[in-house]
């Protein structure tokens, strides 16, 4: 079982997205030897996806996808665009990308605008985060001095989340859903958890400020304490507070092993090769995505002839079922997946003869998938040699992905305020709490503060404690 937002509808996506094996084209040239092929083909996979986006037209919003696409997918979009131009060096989207951020970051400057409040999880926000992040560590062009930097609305995302770290229930942990009115809301869930860990490493890496690494150790610890992280480093989905967090919701993902090998690979740079983290690093990348990597199935025969062990990347939960069961949001996770593996070999170039191989075969399957609507539409089931008949922002956004990170070696690694970086940040950004409760036997902890982005900087306690009656969790078998 996955947890899923009550407004996604499953039925209608064959109609939204395909479905049907109609207008099959040629499949994209891809040849990984090549420079030029690969940012053709990132490019091709880039201006399909942008197709959808409407926020840059009139009458639009800057920001939003249309339905039924939520509000965390466009900024996770706008990342990858980020990634888009440092691998490929096209900045033809860089324009749209900043409006599109400094449009979402709301009143108090923390990716928590008002109209999202009705949907608007600790993991929606956080994508958010790692775009600004993605902004500020690959040097992408600083917005005007009257809008918040990159790195601050990173921070204030960081800010925010810490005060939502429960301790009255499973010692620890964020909720999914920051809103009790939210179904979901007694879930904590792996991506919001790995999210803030993530967030954590990354500003420990970008700053060098030791309190946002406390952060990383201490949600890492908390993760690794629940039924979330099983000690051969497979990872579930999540777990639920009215359990005490005593099970887990055994359902594989690829951005949840994701987003914690991401985490790692931040802290063990950071740590200048910490083997603690080296370890964990380790059993995540080798174990934990073993799962993810099947062989070919050639001309679209069954899942099940789709076997484990290959190197070609799949939505195992999703895509193996038959009609596929993938909902709007879950097309897009191999995009991060491939991302951060990607990274991941620049943080720790160990990793990098394991994991290259297996973004290669899957770029070349997923370029063979890439057949659909006469225009290059790339589907989901890159282990099948021909178009699986559904397209959207997540294919496209995970064929890009998968293609662009290929030039990861070429280019240079995110860099910090001490070697490279130019966003200025702002340690005691973020919104103070507003409309943020935290939930019973909750101490808000406080902020980062500081004089300065290199600076190190303490932790302010925030001395109150707020009841409040938590909202029932809604699930989908």
């Amino acid at each position: 079982m996955y947890f899923r937002r009550q407004a996604q509808v499953l039925g209608v996506l064959g109609t939204l997205f395909g479905g049907g094996y109609a207008q099959v084209g040629a499949a994209i040239t891809l040849d990984v030897t090549s420079a030029d092929s690969i940012k053709a083909a990132a490019g091709t996979a880039a201006y399909n996806m942008m197709k959808v986006y409407t926020g840059n037209q009139t009458g639009g919003v800057p920001g939003l996808l249309p339905q039924p696409y939520f509000w965390w997918e466009a900024g996770s979009m706008f990342g990858q665009l980020i990634h888009y131009w440092h691998l490929t060096g096209d900045s033809s989207y860089n324009d749209v990308v900043s409006e599109a951020i400094q449009f979402q970051v709301g009143a108090d400057n923390d990716f928590m605008p008002q109209n999202q409040t009705k949907d608007l999880g600790n993991d929606d926000q956080v994508f958010w985060a790692f775009t600004a992040m993605d902004a500020a560590e690959l040097g992408f062009p600083n917005p005007p001095s009257s809008d918040p930097s990159w790195l601050s609305l990173a921070q204030a995302v960081f800010n925010d989340q810490v005060l939502r770290w429960e301790t009255g229930a499973c010692n620890g942990g964020l909720r999914w859903q920051i809103y009790p009115f939210n179904a979901g809301y007694d879930y904590k869930n792996t991506i919001s958890n790995g999210g803030l860990f993530q967030l954590a490493a990354r500003l420990a890496r970008y700053t060098g400020n030791q309190t946002y690494a406390d952060w990383a150790e201490k949600t890492y610890d908390w993760i690794a304490g629940t039924p979330i992280l099983a000690a051969n480093y497979q990872v579930w989905d999540g777990t639920s507070r009215t359990g005490n967090c005593s099970g887990a919701v055994e359902t594989y993902w690829t951005y949840n092993v994701g987003t914690l090998i991401s985490g790692c690979a931040y802290m063990y740079n950071f740590t200048n090769g910490n083997a603690t983290w080296g370890t964990r690093l380790s059993g995540l990348v080798n174990n934990g995505t073993g799962v993810f990597f099947v062989q070919t199935a050639g001309l679209n025969n069954p899942p099940e002839q789709a076997p484990p062990g290959g190197m070609i990347m799949s939505e195992v939960a999703c895509e193996f079922p038959t009609p596929q069961t993938c909902d709007p949001d879950e097309p897009s996770f191999k995009a991060y997946l491939a991302r951060w593996l990607a990274v991941t070999t620049q943080l720790a170039p160990w990793t990098a003869p394991f994991i290259m191989p297996r973004l290669t075969a899957s770029a070349q399957a997923a370029a063979a998938q890439c057949t659909g609507q006469a225009t290059n539409m790339c589907g989901r089931r890159w282990y099948q040699t021909v178009w699986d008949g559904y397209f959207g922002v997540g294919e496209q956004m995970s064929a890009m992905s998968v293609f662009q990170n290929l030039l990861i070696a070429k280019v240079a690694a995110p860099v910090t305020a001490e070697k490279g970086g130019t966003s200025v940040g702002n340690p005691a950004a973020g919104g103070a709490g507003d409309n943020q409760q935290p939930s019973s036997g909750q101490v808000a902890l406080g902020r980062v503060v500081g004089t300065g982005d290199k600076a190190g900087a303490g932790i302010l306690t925030a001395l109150s404690l707020i009841l409040i009656i938590g909202a029932t969790w809604w699930m989908v078998v």
